[in-house]
C-alpha cells in the first residue's frame, strides 16, 4: 500500500468527522473486530464507536502532520501522524500522536481500519 492512498483514506476519515458523516464512513471502514483507543484512556469497539459518533459535534478543521508508514506485512500498514483537530475556534486544539492500522480485506481487498490509537500531546 502506498503512503499516499493511506493518507486518502485517513484524511477521508477527519473529513468525515468534520463534515458530520463519520458513524457512516467509519461503519464503512472500520474492521468487525476494530477497535478505537482513546487519548483518555477508553477503548471502543467498531459499534461503540459508530453509535458515538452519530451524536457527536464536528471538528471544524484539522492537520495531519510527520506522516510516517510502517509496514506491517504484506496486508498491513499503520500510519503515524502528529494530528491537531479544531471544534472551536476560541477553545485550544486536541494534539496527538496517531497510529491507524489499515489491512487489505480478504473479501475485496478493500483496506479496513482495524485499530486506532492516539495519546495526547503536551502544549
Amino acid at each position: 500500500m502506498e503512503e499516499t492512498t493511506v493518507l486518502d483514506l485517513e484524511r477521508a476519515g477527519w473529513d468525515a468527522l468534520c463534515n458530520g458523516t463519520a458513524a457512516d464512513f467509519y461503519a464503512r471502514t472500520m474492521t468487525p473486530g476494530g477497535l478505537m483507543v482513546l487519548a483518555n484512556g477508553q477503548v471502543m469497539s467498531r459499534d461503540e464507536v459508530v453509535a458515538s459518533l452519530a451524536d457527536a459535534p464536528p471538528w471544524s478543521r484539522y492537520e495531519i502532520g510527520e506522516p510516517r508508514l510502517v509496514p506491517l506485512g504484506a496486508d498491513a500498514v499503520a500510519l503515524v501522524y502528529i494530528g491537531t483537530a479544531h471544534r472551536d475556534p476560541d477553545d485550544p486544539p486536541f494534539v496527538g500522536a496517531m497510529t491507524s492500522v489499515y489491512v487489505a480485506s480478504p473479501g475485496d481487498g478493500d483496506w479496513r481500519l482495524a485499530l486506532y490509537q492516539q495519546t495526547a500531546v503536551a502544549s
